[in-house]
């Protein structure tokens, strides 16, 4: 089973490593320590852990959607030719790019500043391992 320290740990959750040492010290997070003193964090556990604090964010006037994958962020860049626009979003550490036409980018006011919503709904997302893994 995979282990993770608390280090990566923190990384993956999008928090410290601060936050993840109070939250095994609270017992919300159950860790052993390795042979060095360092956290150890268990990969099954951490992912039961993830998936307990995911929450969908409240944006006000954003409806009911079928999707459950919305990351909530901040438009950063927007790029517009005469037909297409590209609007880049950072979402936390998610970087989002999606392309759209020129119409509908202008229709939403899109712009760097602009807090929004990228809804991803597929069934061909692509899943990969890490070299070390």
């Amino acid at each position: 089973m995979p282990q993770f320290r608390a280090a990566e740990a923190a990384a993956l959750l999008g928090v410290s490593d601060d936050t993840v040492r109070r939250w095994i010290d609270a017992g919300r997070l159950p860790a052993e320590r390795d042979g060095a003193g360092r956290y150890m964090l268990d990969g099954a556990a951490l992912a039961r852990f993830a998936r307990e604090q995911a929450h969908a964010p409240h944006v006000a006037g954003l409806g009911r959607s079928s999707a459950r994958n919305r990351l909530t962020g901040l438009v950063t860049r927007v790029v517009r030719d005469t037909v297409m626009a590209q609007v880049e979003l950072q979402a936390g550490p998610f970087r989002l790019v999606s392309l759209m036409s020129c119409e509908a980018a202008d229709e939403m006011g899109l712009e760097p500043g602009v807090l929004a919503v990228a809804t991803v709904k597929s069934t061909n997302v692509v899943v990969e391992l890490g070299d070390g893994s």
